[in-house]
């Protein structure tokens, strides 16, 4: 039986299936660590830095599908749990964050610490609320946990030290926790109404996002049944790609093949379980969407029709319905211009590519996923890494990428995979890190040796912030400040006790990440790449050419030219083929 706030709140947290919290230990946080070192069934995670908590909760989260603490004592310990839980708020897993707080009593007094939390956490969370007495336990904290498993992403709970100290007003007592959601059929009406705009389009196009989940079936079923090219977000890839013959690759600004094509030419465009934000993308007309959140339909896009159904109900609802279309033309045509694009894709990193240095970090993507096993989980870090991933790694149904896809934080990566391992100990996990994003929380590197965590780090090392240059290039800003002087994150590694490689000519990448991968316990592999390689959208816009003109023009005039002639020697193999 509890005696405290502090041993209810963790065995309540036991009794929601919780094995671990991650955070940083301290002052307020006291007595909830107390009482996890005497609770069986439960640890604390020490991390470096509590937003490398939240984003390891984020990612245990969305993997298990469970609920992931992180907690953060207070004042400055509990406000760098922000970047991680907007991270895990946006993407929608069950995440429970521990806010302690300064005493009671002193709220309201300008004491040390003294923050706000319950209206800091506000808009990254489903629900946040402060424990003012110990009468509120533990229904109030049994509502926070349901709260997150509902799929309303972020419970934060606001809890003042000397609260946690005092004794239990109420009995624990037991209670289940809702974790199986139900499914969402869609009304008769709009099937109907589904069935028919895709009996009457000549052609269609489905784009699929994260909503396909556990509906590859249904969906390869209607795009056979339409002779549909099929196209996906990052977010959908892993859940569509593989065996999927009807693939026209992604749009966005991590596209490339026939996706962006395929979109704007198809008389009727079906958006299955995509938020997609990039509107400028989309063709803004002829459009249905297909989405169990209701409030997502036509946010992005005008609508001839919203359907609001789990994608899986929907299609298993309207195939019965739909005709069988006979005219291949559309998708064939597709087809072929997406293997093309794929061909120039892959020679892209192929021409000279053991005599190209700095190295071809698409050559290094490649490798590393042909070396991955096949339920490999991947955490990719916000920036090019994003694009490497998005072209390079193979889904199968079994594989797991993951990354900062809707809240865009640099750094997710380490601390993402940190959780992913947590998660799965048997599992292989990557950490795609960029140089930009490991350097911000490289503390975490004894995170990883700390608890011994078998995490394989390739660090896309190019001395500069590639995504940040593309956009200034593109704007028509000559690059500024993006480049950084060279570091032996190697070094920095092996200093930490992790096992480490650098490497700066492709002959070697092959042998050093095959070694890296088979290493028994932590490693990294710092490979020196190209910074002049830049991905190039799918479709490039008359204003992007324009910006990039009066970029290069501006660099020229200011004496660097040598600069752009070696960025369009990188460049001219990421130009889509046409």
């Amino acid at each position: 039986m509890a005696r405290t706030v502090a041993e209810q709140f963790v065995q309540v947290l036991v009794q929601a299936g919780v094995s671990r919290i991650y955070g940083v230990v301290g002052d307020s946080l006291n007595p909830v660590v107390d009482a996890i070192r005497r609770t069986r069934g439960i640890e604390w995670v020490h991390v470096r830095n509590e937003e490398a908590g939240a984003f390891a909760a984020a990612a245990e989260a969305q993997l298990t599908g469970r609920l992931a603490v992180c907690a953060g004592s207070c004042g400055p310990g509990n406000t760098h749990l922000v970047q991680g839980l907007y991270d895990a708020h946006r993407s929608g897993v069950p995440v429970l964050a521990l806010a302690s707080h300064i005493p009671s009593s002193q709220i309201g007094t300008g004491f040390f610490q003294e923050t706000h939390p319950e209206r800091l956490f506000v808009d990254c969370s489903g629900y946040c609320e402060q424990i003012i007495d110990a009468g509120q336990m533990p229904r109030v904290l049994r509502v926070a946990i349901q709260r997150a498993l509902s799929g309303g992403g972020v419970s934060v709970l606001v809890l003042p030290g000397d609260i946690a100290h005092r004794e239990a007003g109420n009995p624990t007592g037991t209670g289940d926790f809702v974790t199986e959601r139900g499914t969402l059929v869609p009304p008769e009406s709009q099937v109907g109404a589904l069935a028919g705009a895709l009996n009457s389009a000549r052609t269609v196009m489905l784009f699929c996002g994260a909503g396909v989940a556990g509906a590859h079936e249904e969906v390869l079923r209607l795009a056979g049944r339409l002779c549909a090219p099929v196209g996906h977000s990052l977010r959908g890839k892993e859940w569509i790609q593989f065996g999927n013959p009807y693939d026209v690759g992604m749009s966005g600004l991590l596209g490339y093949g026939a996706c962006y094509r395929a979109m704007h030419e198809a008389e009727l465009l079906v958006l299955l379980g995509t938020d997609f934000p990039y509107d400028a993308f989309l063709p803004q007309a002829r459009t249905v969407q297909i989405d169990h959140d209701a409030s997502r339909l036509g946010r992005r896009t005008p609508l001839v029709l919203g359907v609001h159904g789990d994608v899986r109900e929907t299609l298993r609802a309207v195939l019965p319905l739909v005709e069988q279309k006979s005219d291949r033309t559309f998708l064939d045509g597709m087809l072929t211009e997406h293997l093309r694009s794929l061909e120039g894709v892959v020679d892209a990193y192929t021409r000279n590519v053991e005599r190209h240095v700095p190295i071809h970090p698409e050559y290094v993507a490649d490798v590393l996923d042909q070396l991955a096993t096949d339920d490999a989980v991947f955490t990719v870090d916000t920036g090019m890494c994003n694009v490497w991933a998005a072209r390079y790694l193979t889904p199968n149904g079994r594989r797991r990428v993951i990354g900062s896809f809707l809240h865009g934080s640099m750094a997710n990566a380490l601390p993402h995979a940190i959780g992913a391992q947590f998660a799965f100990p048997g599992r292989q996990v990557i950490s795609m890190s960029g140089d930009g994003g490991l350097g911000m929380l490289l503390g975490e590197l004894l995170t990883v040796r700390l608890h011994d965590l078998p995490i394989k780090i390739v660090t896309f090392d190019n001395s500069s912030l590639g995504m940040v240059k593309l956009e200034m290039l593109v704007d028509g800003l000559p690059d500024y400040q993006t480049d950084h002087r060279a570091v032996d994150y190697a070094a920095i590694a092996r200093a930490a006790g992790l096992h480490a490689l650098r490497v700066t000519d492709p002959a070697d990448v092959h042998e050093a990440l095959a070694e890296a991968l088979a290493h028994p316990g932590p490693s990294l592999v710092d490979v020196v790449t190209d910074p002049n390689a830049l991905s190039i959208p799918p479709h490039i816009t008359t204003a992007q050419l324009r910006g990039f003109a009066l970029a290069a023009g501006k660099v020229v005039l200011t004496g660097g030219v040598g600069r752009m002639i070696e960025l369009a020697r990188s460049n001219l193999r990421n130009i889509p083929r046409r």
